[in-house]
């Protein structure tokens, strides 16, 4: 046994099991010394958020321990050695000691910040010279945090060394060496997916977001959480910070956040659907680029291009950002993705108005699908932010028969279930579907082999497959009584592969369909629109057609208001880019890096510093100003 330093494995496991112990013992004095400001209802309810918070804990450990358990493994023969142990109890507890008190540090911190502890706290911290009298009063404020933590570390000591490793010599190398290695590479397998928080291919690593996966109430997500995982997965990633350009005045007056859309009460109240397709570029539909005069261009939506003749469509539409939950934000909240995404930067975990507050707000029934496992690309967590009264995934679909393997069941038995269950909504809905199937690595079912073009991209036989799904999908909902009186949204969260030269050009790297639909004709939502338009055009627009009658906040506009608005496009690639007017500026926070002509969408010819004139004077300055109001909006928490 000594040869497989099983002692030394079972001390290690030990060792690191303890840590998940005081950070659960952490997280009840959290919300213990936070309690009147995060409800939780029940015993049940506050084991459940325990539970869950244990993934979070994972990271957080293994980030912490990560050298420690290397250093622990490695074959150096003296690993049980008496002057070695010594060396890793001490490394072990200063930097367990360091991460702990962060958690601590927090029970005063979330008081004041409504929020775990995250890197933006350093950002504040800079502009700040009394940090050591804040330090000074509030230990003097809160003694017990500080008692707690000195206590807790005592114990943790204590319970350290009740198993000891005895100091043993290898007899046989070999099998010593081999043992580890495999020990090690286990361990190393073990350690990335604690880390990322899961093993499976269609989850990303855990963010803050994904805490309120698990949760009734958004603000019970800061117990879920631990303050040193929130740190650590936003180090080098936030670039939220305030500016100030100009005044107050100027962004109301030019930018318009806060809009309302006078019209006469809406009887029946219309159901909403919304499908945002997974990775549906502009330039896989044909309706989308009758302007585009791309040479022999080949369509791969027969679906979508018949229900656009029926549609209001924007045939110069872009993404807010470049990623699946960048759409789900922009898209429902009008929230885009700049250099940093909201949905994963510290202050995500806030109220937020949106597409469903406000049919919340109306009674409305909310809900959001989604094929894929439970959790996948943050949905679930951002859906509860948002208000969703119900998240239907592949757990609720409780059908492996239909699962693609990777992602999530297959659109097309999806689709079904999703008409199906609407059927069975009792009042008004608002409904979200985000579609799977037209994701990497690009696959349709067998039984369809062979019956969607495949094109010259591996992307374009899922795209039809998805659009097959979308027109079976209408084929049962038109049978429905709830269908009639619907106002059906079609958008893209991102782009995705690239076949025609048109769609390299920079700008167009976010081209995307937008197209509205209804059978009923009050809603007038036929003709195209030609100027550009955004994914965060769709809530000021959904609340336009419903009637809403308040002020909502808003960066986009309504595509269908009798008002004349000005488009303000806006979307990121390491710099911020606006279209406004005539031109599109480029900002890094700062400075202006570029400005073109709005038909220059490859960004080929910079106009900084050879053309100056009043228009692009003040579309600098809106640039300017919508950047303000955001990242105001955002670190101020006023999205709601």
């Amino acid at each position: 046994m000594k040869n497989i330093r099983l002692q030394e494995i079972i001390a290690l496991f030990y060792r690191i099991f303890l840590a998940f112990v005081f950070y659960q013992i952490a997280r009840f004095l959290f919300w213990i010394f936070n309690r009147n400001l995060i409800k939780i209802d029940s015993i049940s309810d506050y084991l459940n958020v325990a539970f869950h918070g244990t993934a979070f804990d994972t990271t957080a450990i293994l980030y912490v321990n990560s050298v420690f358990i290397l250093l622990s493994l490695l074959p150096l023969l003296i690993n049980t050695n008496k002057v070695y142990q010594k060396f890793l109890f001490y490394f072990y507890f200063i930097t367990n000691g360091i991460a702990y008190g962060m958690n601590f540090g927090d029970f005063v911190y979330y008081k004041f910040s409504q929020a775990r502890l995250t890197t933006a706290a350093l950002n504040v911290a800079q502009n700040e010279n009394n940090l050591g009298k804040v330090f000074i009063v509030s230990v003097l404020e809160n003694p017990f945090v500080i008692f707690w933590f000195i206590v807790l570390m005592i114990f943790w000591i204590f319970l350290y060394k009740k198993v000891k490793v005895e100091e043993v010599r290898p007899t046989n190398k070999i099998i010593y060496f081999v043992s580890t290695v495999v020990t090690l590479c286990l361990t190393a397998l073990l350690v990335v997916g604690g880390i990322r928080g899961d093993f499976k291919h269609s989850t990303r690593p855990i963010n803050l977001v994904d805490a309120n996966r698990y949760v009734k109430n958004p603000l019970q997500g800061n117990v879920v959480l631990n303050s040193v995982f929130s740190f650590f997965r936003t180090l080098n990633t936030n670039n939220f910070k305030e500016v100030q350009f100009v005044n107050e005045q100027f962004i109301a007056e030019n930018i318009k956040p806060y809009k309302i859309y006078p019209r006469d009460s809406v009887e029946p109240k219309p159901n909403i659907v919304i499908f945002i397709l997974e990775s549906f570029g502009k330039e896989y539909s044909g309706a989308f680029n009758k302007n585009t005069d791309i040479k022999n261009f080949v369509s791969y939506t027969p679906f979508i291009d018949s229900l656009a003749a029926e549609s209001l469509i924007a045939t110069q539409a872009y993404a807010n950002g470049r990623q699946s939950i960048h759409g789900m934000s922009s898209v429902l909240a009008g929230i885009p993705s700049l250099k940093d995404a909201f949905t994963s930067s510290p202050f995500s975990n806030q109220k937020v108005q949106s597409i469903v507050s406000v049919s919340n707000e109306m009674d409305y029934d909310t809900s959001f699908f989604h094929g894929a496992p439970n959790g996948s690309m943050g949905f679930l967590g951002f859906g509860n932010i948002l208000g969703f009264d119900h998240y239907y995934g592949k757990s609720e679909y409780n059908n492996n028969d239909d699962f693609d393997g990777i992602w999530g069941i297959w659109d097309e038995p999806f689709f079904q279930y999703f008409a199906k269950t609407l059927s069975q909504k009792k009042r008004p809905f608002l409904a979200t579907m985000f579609s799977v199937s037209s994701h990497h690595p690009f696959k349709v079912p067998e039984k369809y082999a062979g019956q969607f073009k495949k094109g010259p991209l591996e992307i374009h036989e899922p795209v039809g497959y998805t659009d097959y799904a979308l027109k079976k999908f209408f084929e049962t909902a038109k049978k429905e009584a709830w269908y009639q009186n619907t106002i059906f949204v079609f958008v893209a969260d991102h782009t995705n592969q690239v076949g025609y030269p048109e769609y390299e050009k920079a700008m167009n790297r976010f081209a995307i369909p937008i197209l509205f639909y209804s059978p009923n004709p009050k809603y007038k939502l036929k003709g195209e629109i030609t100027e550009p338009a955004q994914q965060m055009d769709i809530y000021p627009t959904l609340v336009d057609l419903m009637g809403y009658n308040k002020k909502i906040r808003s960066w986009g506009r309504s595509l269908v208001s009798e008002r004349e608005e000005d488009y303000l496009i806006v979307n990121s690639s390491g710099a911020e880019q606006f279209m406004i007017g005539n031109y599109i500026y480029l900002f890094d926070g700062k400075d202006f890096l570029g400005i073109y002509d709005l038909k220059d969408l490859g960004l080929e010819n910079n106009l900084r510093g050879k053309v100056s004139n009043p228009e692009i004077e003040l579309g600098k300055m809106k640039s300017k100003a919508w950047y303000q109001d955001y990242m105001n909006k955002i670190i101020n928490r006023k999205l709601n």
